[in-house]
């Protein structure tokens, strides 16, 4: 099979052995690698129930999906990397299950009054939430064709564009910081899957980011910086800024300006699923989420670094425990490749250490880290400015007296 036919894979052994949960559905099975799973059984009801009602309502029979989606079973059974067990007909079946259930979920989540006063989804919120994680997993996905050609007998043909928008707006609140996104259209014939859909319209403003200055970037040295806890002994001021995409970082005049990130449970599991996409589709392109994780564990080395940053309101911490914020940073790039040759942060982190590495910046950090590291230490400074002060006094005044 050829690689560029293959969209949809399993994270390999090295990622999963990190964290193995964070690849894994909680409530949802989409497409064939976790179908059948006992723990999954539930939605299965679910799926049946949702198609049954589509069909319903609108006096349709399911043997007009099935025939739209057996042309497409060999184009779609090319798209998933590992051998898949299912005949042709239990493959479209599945097909058609999953497809018609993530359609139907997203009208209902645009479209109040198309759900049903008994629906349990929408009276649990902790539902929606984990459906919106697993729907976005790197290997819980179908081809994004399929997804089109159902919507095309549900709704209106060749509207893609709107299919689009109910997917961003059902997983407009699994993102943790501002979105920002192209003002192009991106064609439905472009899109693999849904993850495919979320990562294309996650990354930086294209204001903020030089390409130019990016491909100059491939042949520049550049080294990490230092955590919050030292880039602030260097005289470096954390500062939240507003109104701009997550990715976009910058430093200016010895302040490091970043968007504010919210960390709850699902977070980790988008972070990691993201990442996981770019190590396989990177193709030299800017891995801008991986880029943006790494930066962030260069910053949080312990729970001190994460409590500085939350601080200034750059992190939001919805898990409460900063040791946990700051083990799960530290645990995210395991396994990981890169940054890559073009470091979307680069010239952030040459002008980060041309800042840390002024003779005046350097003895503040040397300063607070021997003499002020405790409050102690900081009174102890101080008695000894005002005895030192107070001797001053006293020997002018002792020469005053003698003249």
């Amino acid at each position: 099979m050829s690689q560029s036919q293959c969209t949809i894979y399993r994270v390999h052994k090295h990622l999963r052995n990190v964290n193995m949960k964070g690849y894994e559905p909680e409530v949802v099975s989409i497409g064939p690698y976790h179908r059948g799973k006992d723990n999954l059984t539930m939605m299965e009801d679910k799926k049946l129930c949702y198609l049954h009602l589509l069909l319903q309502h609108k006096n349709e029979n399911i043997e007009n999906y099935v025939a739209a989606i057996e042309p497409l079973e060999l184009e779609a059974r090319k798209c998933y990397a590992e051998h898949i067990s299912l005949n042709a007909v239990e493959f479209i079946e599945m097909l058609v299950l999953d497809g018609c259930f993530i359609i139907g979920l997203v009208r209902k989540c645009n479209m109040i009054y198309l759900r049903e006063k008994n629906d349990s989804i929408f009276h649990m919120d902790w539902i929606i939430n984990s459906l919106q994680r697993d729907l976005m997993l790197f290997e819980n996905q179908v081809p994004f064709f399929i997804l089109c050609k159902l919507f095309d007998l549900i709704e209106v043909p060749n509207q893609h564009s709107r299919l689009i928008y109910l997917l961003l707006n059902f997983f407009n609140s699994l993102f943790p910081g501002k979105v920002y996104r192209d003002s192009k259209d991106r064609s439905s014939a472009e899109i693999k899957h849904l993850l495919d859909l979320i990562h294309s319209n996650w990354h930086p403003s294209f204001d903020w980011l030089d390409f130019e200055k990016n491909k100059k970037n491939e042949k520049k040295r550049w080294r990490f910086v230092n955590n919050a806890t030292e880039l602030r002994e260097t005289n470096v001021k954390f500062k939240r800024i507003e109104g701009v995409s997550l990715f976009d970082i910058r430093f200016q005049d010895g302040n490091m300006l970043l968007a504010p990130l919210t960390i709850e449970d699902r977070t980790e599991s988008l972070f990691r699923n993201l990442m996981a996409y770019e190590q396989y589709f990177g193709d030299n392109q800017i891995s801008y989420v991986t880029d943006y994780v790494k930066f962030l564990d260069c910053l949080i080395d312990s729970s001190r670094d994460v409590s500085i940053l939350s601080w200034h309101g750059i992190i939001d911490n919805w898990l409460g425990d900063d040791e946990v914020v700051a083990n799960m940073f530290n645990k995210l790039t395991d396994s990981i490749a890169g940054p890559g040759i073009r470091f979307v942060y680069a010239d952030v982190f040459e002008d980060v250490n041309k800042h840390c590495n002024r003779r005046r910046n350097k003895w503040m950090a040397k300063l607070r880290r021997n003499y002020m590291n405790s409050p102690w230490a900081v009174i102890s400074i101080l008695f000894a400015v005002v005895l030192l002060l107070l001797t001053v006094a006293q020997t002018v005044c002792s020469i005053l007296q003698v003249v």
